[in-house]
Order: C-alpha cells, then sequence, then structure tokens
C-alpha cells in the first residue's frame, strides 16, 4: 500500500514538475533536453543486450542441435527390444 501511495505521489510530482504554468515548476526543456541526451544512451544498452540476447539464443539453439543428434545415435544403437 505504501509502494502505490509513493508511486501515485511521484507520477503526481512529475506531472507537477513539467506543466507549463507559472504556479508549477516548469520544467519542461530541462526534462526535454535529458531525453534528448539519454535516447541514444539507452538505445545502445537496449542494443547491447538485444546483442547478447541473441548471442546466447544461438549457443542455446547449437547445444540442443548436438542433444538432439547424441539422442538420434544412442537410439540408433539400442538393441531392439524383446530379442533373445
Amino acid at each position: 500500500m505504501i509502494a502505490l501511495i509513493i508511486g501515485v505521489v511521484l507520477v503526481l510530482f512529475a506531472v507537477y514538475a513539467v506543466l507549463p504554468f507559472s504556479w508549477s515548476l516548469n520544467w519542461w526543456q530541462p526534462v526535454l533536453e535529458f531525453l534528448k541526451g539519454g535516447v541514444p544512451i539507452l538505445a545502445v544498452f537496449i542494443g547491447l543486450i538485444a546483442f547478447f540476447v541473441g548471442v546466447a539464443d544461438i549457443k542455446d539453439k547449437i547445444e540442443a542441435k548436438k542433444e538432439e543428434a547424441e539422442e538420434k545415435a544412442e537410439k540408433k544403437d539400442e538393441p531392439a527390444k524383446g530379442t533373445p
């Protein structure tokens, strides 16, 4: 419950801070400048994360193919059940 209240208070403060009225903090321009500078950095981090996830996915697929090939080889080498 406290987390919900804190979240609502922070959202209301953010809205109050960027409103373009004389009674508010009128921080829209600094917030916009921050976003302009932060978007390329955020894009780099998201790109790096996507790259590492892609590499891990490729490794998992290779490992799955190896395991599948091993299972097929084991089944091929097993003698048929019920033969004396």
